[in-house]
Parts: structure tokens; sequence; C-alpha cells
């Protein structure tokens, strides 16, 4: 019988030990996120201040002007 509540206290504590990690972990998440939210620009804004835009723009035609051709 004394084997019996040795397992079922070896089993609270891996459950409690689990419930901590999840625990523990979510704190983590929650830090991230908030340092993420915080952090610095995201890459779009960070662009127009350089005055880019990150659209696609239009391939210029053969009647633009274009580099030289390279000899």
């Amino acid at each position: 019988m004394a084997k019996q509540s040795q397992e079922t206290f070896q089993k609270r504590a891996k459950e409690r030990a689990r419930q901590q990690k999840q625990h523990d972990k979510a704190q983590r998440r929650l830090a991230a996120k908030e340092r993420r939210g915080t952090g610095a620009p995201r890459e779009a804004d960070a662009l127009e201040v350089v005055g880019m835009h990150p659209e696609p723009h239009p391939v210029p035609t053969q009647g633009d002007e274009a580099a030289p051709p390279m000899d």
C-alpha cells in the first residue's frame, strides 16, 4: 500500500511541475508581446518615413529614359 501513495505523490508533483511550466510560458509570451508592441516601428511605417512605398512600381517602358547599355 505504501507504494501506491508514493506513486500518487509523484503524479501530483509531476502535474504541479507541468502547470508551473505552462504558467511560466504564458508569462514569457505576454512579456514578449508587450516588447513587440512597444518596439521599433513596422517596416511599412519606416519605409514611408524615408519616402519609399512598399507597393509594386510600374516597369519602365522602352520609350522611357533608361540607363545606357554597358560596353
